[in-house]
């Protein structure tokens, strides 16, 4: 299994709006169901620093991972986008084999 993690900080007035687009039945999770290889995502809230959240992406391999972005970098590049206004700060966390 291949995993990829995120940490966002996300402004008070925004936390709906971002919890809707990264949780597991968010926008990102159905652009990521257009591969097979996509293991589900989880979106984790931080119990105490408000705002701080962290993405844990699933997937059966980092090969499976870079043929759907190669495949859909489009897209993805385009969400990110459309994502940018509902976030304070984002850090690629790492990607882990399991």
């Amino acid at each position: 299994m291949f995993v990829v993690v995120w940490q966002f900080e996300i402004a008070e007035d925004k936390v709906a709006a971002f919890e809707s687009a990264y949780g597991p039945e968010g926008s990102w999770a159905k652009l990521f169901r257009n591969s097979p290889s996509y293991l589900g995502t989880e979106l984790l809230r931080d119990a105490y620093v408000p705002g701080s959240y962290l993405t844990i992406d699933r997937w059966k391999s980092e090969e499976d991972f870079r043929a759907f972005r190669k495949t859909h970098d489009k897209d993805y590049e385009t969400l990110d986008r459309a994502c940018d206004d509902l976030t304070k700060g984002e850090t690629r966390v790492g990607a882990y084999t399991v």
